[in-house]
């Protein structure tokens, strides 16, 4: 088993580079099985996720080659099956946008019940509606999922709740269906607009990505034979702009896109930092204790709930008393207990916690319990007293590239060790 050892307290300073959006990736790589051709991925970050979904679509027949480390060619010409494995679809929550893409190309697909982060019943109802209202049958029972279709036509298609994946499942099962379809009260974070930049790319037409009412008119085929650039990595950003915060430190992030971090930065300036905005880059700058600061989670603009553990590291040791309201996964406050063992002061009742700021946090062996509350466990043993240990890496690993390798880079005294 390994761990990370982090010896603190550090003030972060220096510059970062942001990975490709894990969350844009992982819908992506299905999104390539669309295309009866070749295409080129370029900025993809080199994650366990990426890799697992790498090895599923090397088992539906494409042929996937790693032209560095961070660039895939993916020739998907000769899809050999619609049985995804089981195994490998159950380890992770996005494999359910095999769904979507398998039943435009093959009008079939078999995948085991996605797996991923523990944050609470996470239903695919949407997904599901959207594929029965395009024409499919779907089957859940035994542990995976069957969806099968003679034909998919397209249709209006209105999201009970605002919902990232179905928005993205149904808009890959769109792309390749006869006529028209809508999506209404669509998600719009920035990996959904970045999923139909890359099927515009390879020949479709999808419009309106980005707002609330998404209009996929169907194509006979996407022809792939381009190459595209995956869009940075908003809450990988976010994550080092909330370090900054707690650690009161000075870090320059480089390869963002700041239009996706407003609702972060909007807070950030109240909890008294500053933040200087380049466009392609954002220098967070705190000298001192952060302020009090009220969050509520919301959809894309609002504040992420990916971001949200970052966030509690940051106002466990603010000025004042602050809440957190979570709007979007219910389990997401599990990272609490562990801080609370690090001498944080933080008490939940249901959707809500309450930060009472203390002086200090303090060295302890402390477990990951989803992928953004490792990052968070990292940023509060670099600003605690004394030695923190990190368990349960994998969680962190399947969505940060290099993500020791960084801080370190940043003054951070982090080493990944064999326990």
């Amino acid at each position: 088993m390994e761990k990370l050892l982090i010896k603190g307290p550090t003030h972060l300073k220096g510059e970062v580079t942001i990975s490709g959006a894990k969350n844009a990736t992982v819908a992506i790589l299905p999104a390539t099985l669309l295309i009866n051709g070749t295409c080129v991925l370029e900025n993809v970050p080199n994650i366990s996720d990426v890799k697992v979904s790498c090895k599923i679509l090397s088992e539906l027949g494409a042929k996937i080659t790693w032209l560095d480390n961070n660039t895939l060619s993916i020739d998907t010409t000769n899809i050999t099956t619609s049985n995804a494995p089981l195994d490998l679809t159950s380890k992770f929550r996005a494999s359910y946008y095999l769904i979507g893409s398998m039943l435009g190309r093959k009008r079939a697909i078999q995948v085991g019940m996605p797996g991923g982060c523990n944050l609470g019943p996470r239903p695919i109802d949407q997904h599901i509606k959207g594929f029965e209202l395009l024409g499919a049958k779907v089957d859940v029972s035994q542990g995976k999922i069957t969806a099968k279709a003679d034909n998919l036509v397209g249709t209006s298609i209105y999201m009970d709740i605002v919902s990232v994946g179905a928005t993205i499942n149904v808009m890959l099962a769109s792309v390749l269906a006869e006529g028209t379809t809508t999506i209404d009260n669509a998600a719009k974070e920035p990996h959904i607009v970045d999923v139909a930049n890359f099927l515009n790319t390879m020949g479709a037409d999808i419009r309106g990505a980005g707002t609330d009412m998404i209009k996929i008119n169907g194509v006979k085929e996407l022809k792939g034979n381009a190459t595209y650039s995956i869009v940075p990595d908003q809450i990988e950003a976010g994550t080092f702009m909330l370090a900054a915060v707690a650690s009161q430190g000075d870090i320059l992030i480089k390869n963002c896109i700041t239009k996706h971090l407003e609702s972060l930065t909007a807070k950030i300036q109240e909890m008294g930092a500053e933040v200087h905005d380049y466009g392609d880059s954002i220098r967070v700058t705190c000298n001192r204790k952060p302020s009090r600061a009220n969050i509520k989670t919301l959809p894309y603009p609002g504040f992420p709930t990916d971001l949200q553990p970052q966030m509690g590291v940051a106002l466990s040791i603010a000025n004042g008393t602050s809440t957190i309201n979570e709007s979007i996964w219910e389990s997401r406050f599990q990272y609490t207990a562990e801080l609370n063992k690090m001498g944080a002061k933080i008490s939940v009742q249901g959707k809500s916690a309450f930060f009472e700021g203390v002086d200090k946090l303090y060295g302890a062996p402390v477990y990951s319990s989803d992928l953004r509350a490792g990052a968070a466990l990292i940023i509060a043993g670099i600003i605690a007293e004394g030695e923190t240990e990190i368990y349960n890496l994998d969680h962190i690993d399947r969505g940060y590239e290099k993500i020791e390798e960084k801080f370190k880079n940043l003054g951070a005294n982090i080493q990944r060790v064999s326990n």
